[in-house]
């Protein structure tokens, strides 16, 4: 899908101010025909509208007092502002019901850590502003049956299990609740078994920490393990099919609020084993080149022309699949499974060769894995 580069530009310059304050070169870019609506259709699909207001209200507070010259057009301004609005309110909706959820799960003592999601967002300057989506619980070892057996009753539908990645999807009140018995994504052993160590962690207690969520504590994984199964989780979705402005963002922020306190020799080793030092670098060179993440917050940034090279067709990837692929999967459902297995096959096929001029050794090492498990999945 194509748009408008000076478009695409104002919606990355809206981001970075929405995410980090960046609004260097606004009023160039901003005054250049924009079409507006392409902006926010963008904003949609990547899941972005919240922070493309915050960009736009840090610009409107750090204009001159003399500037007259509106960059981001009245009305444009007042349709991203009521979109916030909205997702204010789903998102407090949201809170409300993972900490009924939460209690609820105690009280049949069903232990579970919050993952990604409504717990991310409390890294943003504006939490409610982030777009929410599913509410992802780890529920290890026994906890996961007990968790199926108490929540099934309640759900209006389920979806298909994944016995591997001992994954089940429930919609309870209108809300879609995914339930991980692991974090395992499949596409490598390695990577994998890493994942499986990150759970023993967290249910042991040793790496923990929690969100206050209306008096409520919500554990979640702690610092150093959740901005690497973030990062994997993303990683997973990239292969796979697409990744979005948003999970990127996540990622970002993550690292930025716990950017004095990461235990970066731990964050190294692990990455190290599994072996995704060179994805780290790469999205990290995105985060900082599109994102306008600083530099000396992003672990292990390196300032070359190579990382910037990958960089830029990330961003390309990014554009065409939309939010974690969102912008050609939108009618996939509704496709016989075999009409469905082809377009997914091609899908993948074009994926991994544009993915092989980026990771080239890594896309050969996870393509097993990627062909085996989807075959698995419906």
């Amino acid at each position: 899908m194509r748009y408008n580069n000076n478009s695409t530009e104002a919606l990355f310059l809206l981001v970075r101010a929405g995410l980090f304050g960046r609004t260097v070169g606004a009023g160039s870019a901003l005054l250049a025909g924009v079409d507006w609506a392409e902006v926010y259709k963008l904003a949609k699909e990547q899941s972005v509208v919240g922070l493309v207001a915050g960009g736009i209200e840090t610009l409107l507070r750090d204009a001159p007092p003399d500037n007259d010259t509106r960059l981001v057009p009245k009305e444009w301004a007042k349709k991203f502002a009521s979109s916030t609005m909205r997702l204010e309110q789903r998102n407090m909706n949201m809170n409300r019901f993972v900490a009924q959820l939460i209690v609820r799960m105690k009280k049949r003592d069903i232990h579970t850590f919050l993952l990604k999601g409504q717990g991310v967002a409390q890294c943003y300057e504006k939490p409610l502003w982030r777009t929410c989506g599913d509410v992802d619980l780890l529920v290890w070892g026994d906890n996961y049956q007990k968790a199926k057996d108490f929540l099934g009753p309640y759900a209006s539908s389920s979806g298909k299990e994944h016995p591997y990645k001992k994954h089940f999807g429930l919609t309870i009140g209108g809300w879609t609740v995914e339930l991980h018995g692991n974090l395992r994504c499949g596409y490598s052993a390695r990577i994998d078994k890493a994942l499986d160590i990150i759970c023993a962690e967290a249910f042991s207690g040793e790496n923990v920490t929690s969100w206050m969520d209306e008096g409520v504590e919500v554990p979640i994984l702690g610092r150093e393990d959740n901005v690497l199964y973030v990062f994997v989780h993303f990683m997973n979705h990239f292969y796979k099919g697409g990744v979005g402005i948003r999970q990127v963002c996540d990622w970002s922020r993550l690292l930025w609020t716990y950017r004095d306190a990461l235990d970066r020799s731990m964050l190294e080793s692990r990455l190290k084993d599994i072996g995704l030092t060179s994805e780290w670098r790469a999205f990290g060179a995105y985060a900082v080149e599109y994102l306008g993440m600083p530099r000396e917050a992003m672990p292990f940034y390196a300032d070359d022309k190579k990382w910037r090279r990958k960089a830029r067709r990330i961003q390309q990837f990014i554009l065409m699949t939309g939010n974690m692929g969102h912008n050609r999967n939108m009618d996939y459902n509704k496709l016989p499974f075999l009409k469905r297995k082809m377009k997914s096959t091609t899908q993948r096929i074009g994926d991994l060769a544009n993915h092989i001029m980026i990771f080239p050794l890594d896309t050969v090492r996870f393509l097993p894995g990627i062909f085996i498990n989807g075959l698995r999945q419906k």
